[in-house]
């Protein structure tokens, strides 16, 4: 059975025939061999069940993005006391998400070209799964944080591989699948926030038992997966017994793209300088933006609330936008768009947060969105797969480790100022960088063209 599989060249066997196919005159165009109608149907088949295994795949994958942070934030007051983990600590743990995603990162696109994607995803599902179920039960702050570390790192790989297996699987509809997963992505951000609470309620009060039920979710999105790594690892050793068949002429060997030096790419450290800025931006309003409408007078139900809301708006933005940037011959536009409702929503922070905050959480809520736009331009600034993977682990790595200072910052600066206006101003000169590099990173440019100049 053929499986469709992004790592090998999928080729189409003939029926082997007696007569010889006369050459083609000048001006005519080769006849091809007709395939039996049996081979068709099954191969057609054989396709069909594998496009709906991946877009299952992705979904359940993007739904496992975010949870183990969400879900941890929900009830980390009741994981500081239950583990005895000093201010400093707790406060550790909201960095440690970015430095995993920086540190291991790096790392997915040489286990893609050795395993294959669909393998290390696969992975990345089972260490989500094992990290989740562990950590809760961790007898000591160390070993909760090496248990979340685990999660965390297939939360990396797999955030890298998400935009090569866009790429490789679906090449005429990257804007659609990524704003699938994106969507999908954002759905299970908001939704480990608002429910972790009332189902930790639901399950007897509990935190561990709040926090360890996510493991299902990540063993669930391991399923997809295994038929399409085991389709792959047939293929490639049917095509290996094909080339030392005696008597058969070596099939020609899928080139190793080589690998690229993408520190040379400008659009590539622009895409990188534009994911670190929305990235610090994102962080930033899922650790403190509550906090701020709670200063402000706002009771914490409706500040919750509002955090949940600005969440919220990723879900059906998320789909839209790539979409609409996979369109456009540059993505600038939308990078301005989206940076202006930063800028407007930052500013009604700072001159009313409490009388206008339903309209400033919906303008955060659409300035979040950079988010799937710069995922889309990842798979929109290179030409081939391993040159994805390579600027999907640049821009990632790069973008995470520059996020890591700033919800640190913005703590540092409110509690030295006593209010959010120094706080708030810094949050909103960051947009205007964010903007620049975003409008740069939106030129219609490759990475493979500017790293060989």
């Amino acid at each position: 059975m053929m499986v469709l599989m992004p790592r090998e060249e999928t080729t189409r066997t003939t029926t082997p025939t007696t007569e010889r196919t006369p050459a083609p005159t000048a001006g005519s165009r080769p006849v091809p061999e007709p395939e039996p109608h049996g081979a068709r149907a099954s191969g057609a088949t054989t396709r069909a069940w594998t496009t709906r295994l991946l877009v299952v795949g992705l979904v359940l994958t993007a739904l496992n993005l975010r949870p183990a942070i969400t879900s941890l934030g929900a009830l980390l007051e009741e994981v500081r006391q239950g583990l005895g983990m000093s201010g400093s600590v707790a406060g550790l743990l909201t960095s440690v998400p970015p430095l995993c995603f920086a540190v291991f990162g790096v790392m997915a696109p040489r286990l893609a070209r050795r395993f294959g994607p669909a393998a290390v995803v696969c992975s990345g599902m089972v260490a989500i799964a094992a990290g989740l179920a562990i950590r809760p039960y961790a007898g000591s702050t160390a070993a909760f944080l090496a248990a979340s570390a685990l999660a965390l790192m297939g939360i990396a790989v797999s955030n890298v591989l998400m935009p090569v297996i866009v790429k490789r699987w679906f090449p005429d509809r990257v804007g659609t699948m990524t704003g699938l997963y994106s969507m999908a992505l954002a759905l299970g951000t908001s939704a480990a926030a608002a429910v972790t609470v009332p189902l930790t309620g639901a399950l007897g009060g509990n935190w561990r038992s709040g926090l360890s039920v996510w493991a299902l979710l990540a063993a669930a999105a391991v399923l997809p997966w295994l038929p399409l790594v085991r389709g792959a690892r047939s293929a490639a050793q049917a095509q290996a017994r094909a080339e030392s068949a005696p008597g058969e002429p070596p099939r020609a060997r899928e080139e190793q793209a080589p690998t690229l030096r993408i520190a040379r790419s400008r659009t590539a450290w622009a895409l990188a300088v534009f994911f670190g800025l929305q990235a610090t931006a994102a962080y930033i309003t899922m650790g403190w933006m509550a906090q701020i409408f709670r200063d402000a007078g706002v009771p914490a139900g409706k500040a919750g609330l509002l955090l949940a809301v600005t969440m919220a708006m990723g879900v059906p933005l998320a789909f839209v936008i790539p979409r609409l940037a996979t369109r456009l011959p540059h993505q600038g536009p939308i990078v301005l768009v989206l940076g202006v409702c930063g800028l407007a929503g930052y500013a009604g922070l700072y001159l009313a947060p409490a009388t206008g905050s339903w309209a400033w959480a919906l303008l955060l809520g659409v300035a979040n969105c950079a988010f799937p736009l710069a995922l889309t331009m990842v798979g929109m600034r290179a030409r081939t797969g391993p040159g994805v993977a390579q600027l999907s682990a640049f821009a990632q790595s790069t973008g995470y480790l520059i996020s890591i200072p700033g919800p640190l910052l913005v703590g540092v600066l409110y509690q030295s100022s006593g209010g959010w206006g120094l706080p708030i101003a810094l949050m909103a000169g960051l947009m205007v960088p964010q903007m620049v590099v975003g409008y740069l990173a939106g030129r219609g440019r490759t990475v493979e063209d500017e790293a060989a100049r």
